[in-house]
Parts: structure tokens; C-alpha cells; sequence
């Protein structure tokens, strides 16, 4: 689906690779409606904008919030006239601990963003999408979604659910007007550690930079993003190590997972 002249939603809009989303949609003609729970996040995305903030409205909510998912298809097209496309960006990841050290708090608000978050926005407006002459959802998992990470598997088990559902997603709506994409990122250059309220520190940025893949620039991942969902693909991979790791394991499961462990090791405690 081509944006020019679409109206798409992104969540996650102030800050990161939604906040890049907003700005190359509107770059490429789009009408966007952003959502975050940070009226600050949500300001500097509009003062990014600049003469394209007449095409931007925003919306702070809370996607865990059901009702206020609910209320938004009618916002959006109150303002825009239409609803076109959704992009599921909005996401946290959890305290880089195992999970027999991981409290329930932080599990049910790491499921709660990444997986209910994603559903309640689908079923909000699917309805809407599916009366349009085209529409399209595009929901981004990780990728810890399909390979397993010491420390992060709450948080890889919440991006595997989104993975799964937006297949079925796809699966139900074949014979339809809505295409889906499912979107899988490998390090992006955001500030997700900080606005998920973890503590990481000197450790987690090792481990990245012992990877020896290049941390991708959040409106690098934003343009691939956008350019999948409008060559309508099925899945996309975001960043070299995505695209390697996904190569790999599919190749040799069992030694992909020894590599992210041994990564994972120093910053782990091991």
C-alpha cells in the first residue's frame, strides 16, 4: 500500500524508530495520527515535523488501556477523515535479569505493552481498515522474537506472541483488502533501555558492540519499515545481525543460542 495520501497511525510516535516512522511517513505524503504516553515525546515529534505538522495530530494513550484504544478509530478519523493503516510500533523491553529473578510487576507490564498493546490496536481498528479500499497493519516484533535471549525472554516471549498473531492475522485476511506485515528488528540506535525504565549500563552496551554488527540508525529502520509495508511484504528483517541471526538459526539453532548466551554472560553476572 503506497502512503502518499494514506492516513496511518503509528504507536510509539515520540521517541525511536516511531518517532522516525512519523517522520518519514509524513516525508512521503502521508496524514499520520501519533500515539504515545509522553506528552514531551509526542511535543518534540511535532516540532520535528515542522511545515508538516498541518498532516500530524497526536494522541496520548496508554495502549494497555483497552477503553482508550477503543475511543481512538473515532479520533483519528474525526481528524483525518479516514484510517488507512496502523503500525504496532510501541514497545519496552524488561530488567536484564533471568526470569527466576524477574518480578511479576515488570512480566505483566512487559506482556501488557508488547502483546496486549498490539492486540487491542488491531482489534480496534481492523473494523475501519477493512472498509477502505485498501488497508494494511504492520506490527513490529524483534528479534528476539525468533531467537532466544539470556536475560531478555520475558520480553522475546511477548515479541514471539506478536509474531505469531500478526502470521494468523495475515492467514485470516488473505482474501482481503488488508495486507500485514510482521517486522523484525535487530539493534537500533533508540533509547528503548531508558524509556522501559531499565537499568543497563556499561554492560549491555559492550554486549551490543561485541556483536560486531553496526547499531542501525532509527530512521535507517524506519525507511525499511515504511518501504515494506508498501511493497506489501510479509515479513521484514531489520539490520545485518536480524538478517544473520535469522540465517543462522534456522541453520544451526543450537549454536545461534550458544552465541547470544555467551554474549549475554558479562552482562548476566556469569
Amino acid at each position: 500500500m503506497k502512503v502518499n495520501n494514506k492516513v496511518i497511525v503509528v504507536t510509539g510516535g515520540g521517541n525511536g524508530i516511531g518517532q522516525e516512522l512519523v517522520l518519514n511517513l509524513l516525508n512521503k505524503g502521508a496524514k499520520v495520527a501519533a500515539l504515545d504516553i509522553s506528552e514531551a515525546g509526542l511535543q518534540h515529534t511535532v516540532e520535528r515535523a515542522g511545515a508538516m505538522k498541518d498532516r500530524l495530530s497526536t494522541h496520548i494513550v496508554d495502549v494497555t488501556d483497552r477503553a482508550a484504544v477503543e475511543a481512538l478509530p473515532a479520533a483519528v478519523i474525526e481528524k483525518h477523515g479516514a484510517v488507512d493503516g496502523i503500525i504496532n510500533n510501541a514497545g519496552i523491553i524488561q530488567p536484564f535479569v533471568r526470569i527466576n529473578d524477574l518480578d511479576y510487576a515488570a512480566i505483566d507490564r512487559v506482556i501488557n505493552i508488547n502483546l496486549y498493546g498490539v492486540i487491542y490496536m488491531t482489534k480496534a481498528f481492523l473494523p475501519y481498515l477493512l472498509d477502505r479500499p485498501e488497508g494494511h497493519v504492520v506490527n513490529v516484533s524483534s528479534m528476539g522474537g525468533f531467537l532466544p535471549v539470556p536475560g531478555q525472554s520475558v520480553y522475546g516471549a511477548s515479541k514471539a506472541a506478536v509474531k505469531l498473531f500478526t502470521e494468523g492475522l495475515y492467514a485470516e485476511l488473505l482474501d482481503t483488502n488488508v495486507r500485514v506485515t510482521v517486522v523484525f528488528p535487530g539493534a537500533i540506535g533508540t533509547e528503548i533501555t531508558k524509556n522501559s525504565g531499565v537499568e543497563a549500563g556499561n554492560e549491555a552496551e559492550a554486549a551490543e558492540e561485541g556483536s560486531g554488527y553496526k547499531v542501525l540508525p532509527p530512521a535507517d529502520a524506519a525507511e525499511i519499515i515504511v518501504g515494506a509495508m508498501e511493497k506489501d511484504a510479509y515479513r521484514v528483517l531489520v539490520g545485518s545481525d536480524a538478517r544473520f541471526m535469522d540465517f543462522l538459526y534456522r541453520l544451526a539453532p543450537k549454536r545461534a543460542v550458544k552465541m547470544i548466551s555467551d554474549q549475554m554472560k558479562t552482562l548476566l553476572g556469569n
